[in-house]
């Protein structure tokens, strides 16, 4: 997608409507915060955010994880996000209108991060370990689309994982061509599984995977994400139903994405902002360093505005001639490129 552009007064008026609302939730979240009184609240606790509300959030106990409760957030806590482990105090009393209250976010470990439709970087999840690329025999898979994700997930700093879903669609006429795509990866460090939510093959070698830590999955329509996730997931719909019903409750409906632990362990953030990437907010260096096999000989080019399209001493060419670099990925890494300047 094109980044939108605006002009000045446009982006002035945005800035003043989003200011305008940041103000009435602060002076709302105010008025909530002071009606509560110490005697109200539980102990000071860690609580993990499984759903966002907006000025609101679904918090769980660590220690007590069967514990769940909507809370009020303190205006001076910056933003909170779906994986964000937080100090929290449960309400003991009917006086909050059974909200509890976030006291503080603690350190993240990792950040998921999106470009907004105005190139601003927006985090959508906290503390993630993994991130699942789900591909399929169809719609047809192409390399500068799975290149396009490597790249937004190495800039996270998060692992990536190639999944391919919806192997039973596998036939003689595009075994080939999808084990050639997909030959490159493991040699760079990026392993790859195979999956049928319809026969159940590879499911098992996923759920071992995911059992360690927590994972999102990205990928285009139609490659099968809602049907993986209600495979791992049975009771994903009744969860989100119910979500859909609490955040009738409150002002801020909009939940920005949702955590759900697996049976078997680990556990999943499902949303949909954080299923396609734009790459409209890097530069070329960081897209180049999002190549990993390019990384070694990056800085060694003999001109430093080196554009690595056959100029000589340019070290990506000469790794590119002795097979360090695979043609494909360096062709992919040019149609990226391009498509910044596009953006």
């Amino acid at each position: 997608m094109s980044k939108r552009k605006l002009n000045r007064r446009q982006q002035w008026r945005i800035a003043k409507i989003q200011e305008e609302r940041e103000a009435r939730a602060r002076k709302k979240a105010e008025g909530a915060e002071q009606a509560l009184e110490e005697a109200d609240l539980g102990p000071e606790q860690t609580g993990l955010v499984i759903a966002n509300y907006g000025t609101q959030v679904l918090v769980e106990s660590l220690a007590e994880p069967s514990l769940r409760q909507r809370c009020h957030v303190r205006a001076n806590i910056e933003t909170l996000v779906t994986g964000d482990r937080v100090a929290w105090r449960s309400a003991i009393s009917e006086r909050t209108g059974g909200l509890g209250v976030v006291g503080a976010r603690l350190e993240r470990t990792s950040e998921l991060q999106r470009p907004d439709r105005y190139g601003d970087l927006k985090t959508v999840a906290a503390n993630i370990d993994r991130i699942v690329i789900v591909i399929a025999p169809r719609p047809e898979p192409f390399a500068n689309a799975i290149d396009r994700y490597l790249v937004a997930a190495e800039s996270t700093g998060i692992a990536p994982l190639l999944l391919l879903n919806k192997i039973d669609l596998i036939d003689d006429s595009n075994r080939e061509q999808l084990q050639d795509l997909l030959e490159p990866y493991p040699a760079l460090g990026y392993p790859v599984l195979k999956l049928s939510t319809k026969t159940g093959e590879g499911l098992e070698p996923l759920l071992a995977t995911l059992a360690k830590g927590t994972s999102v999955f990205v990928g285009q329509s139609g490659v099968g994400k809602s049907s993986l996730i209600n495979a791992l997931l049975p009771e994903a719909g009744a969860r989100t139903g119910a979500l859909s019903e609490a955040t009738q409750k409150g002002t801020h409906t909009t939940t920005a994405a949702e955590l759900f632990h697996l049976p078997s362990g680990g556990d999943l953030i499902d949303s949909p902002g954080i299923r396609e990437f734009g790459l409209w907010h890097m530069s070329e260096q960081a897209l180049l360093e999002g190549f990993v096999e390019f990384r070694p000989f990056i800085g060694h080019c003999r001109f430093r505005d080196c554009r690595h399209q056959g100029e000589p001493g340019c070290a990506i060419n000469e790794a590119l001639a002795r097979g360090d670099i695979s043609e494909r990925r360096m062709n992919s890494f040019l149609h990226l490129r391009n498509s910044l300047q596009e953006e």
